[in-house]
């Protein structure tokens, strides 16, 4: 929910898994021939808003879904993942490679973080980058808005964050996974679209 006006430089347009292994035709799900064009379009919908918030002295925050690598380099990969994308293989989502960075349209990004599950929050430093910035309002867009999107969100919401889901600057594989997805989130932040958000900051 709204807390009250939070300054720009308190500011984040939180970024969640728009990498190149999500969305780039080269990436992991692009040789799987796992894309939606709703996914393809979020980066270019963001973009104006990223572009204003750097300027205004905001921070732009991106997490970064991580397969992690274990022996053999053999990424570590959850049962329910593995039966849902059994595509995913070795160097997918890799920390450090190309795939696992955000996407160029988005770049660069002050504070970045890689994430295991649904939530940017479980298991990460998430929070303590968040607070050691003295960042106190989040802005989010990224995919999938019914994962990691819904999940960060509400995980943001039960520590005390001012949060605002951007319901444009989102999506998921399905239009109408989507539309729910964001409805189901009105009772614990303020949604809005991209358009006005830019027009309050740049009021």
């Amino acid at each position: 929910m709204s807390h009250g006006p939070v300054p720009m430089e308190r500011t984040a347009l939180l970024i969640c898994d728009l990498q190149n292994d999500f969305l780039h035709p080269d990436g992991a799900y692009g040789r799987a021939g796992q894309a939606a064009p709703e996914i393809a379009a979020v980066p270019a919908t963001v973009r104006p808003l990223a572009e204003l918030i750097r300027a205004q002295g905001g921070f732009i925050v991106s997490t970064h879904f991580t397969l992690v690598p274990g022996k053999g380099g053999e990424p570590l990969i959850s049962p329910h993942l593995r039966e849902l994308r059994p595509f995913l293989t070795r160097g997918d989502f890799l920390p450090g490679a190309w795939g696992h960075a955000l996407v160029d349209e988005l770049q660069p990004a002050d504070l970045s973080v890689e994430k295991v599950a649904y939530s940017a929050f479980y298991m990460t430093r998430l929070e303590w980058v968040l607070r050691k910035a003295g960042i106190e309002r989040l802005i989010v867009s990224g995919i999938v808005t019914n994962g990691g999107v819904a999940s960060t969100v509400r995980d943001a919401h039960v520590r005390d964050f001012s949060v605002t889901v951007l319901s444009d600057g989102c999506a998921a594989f399905s239009p109408s996974v989507h539309r729910t997805a964001i409805e189901a989130l009105k009772p614990v932040c303020r949604v809005a679209e991209v358009a006005e958000i830019l027009a309050e900051l740049s009021a």
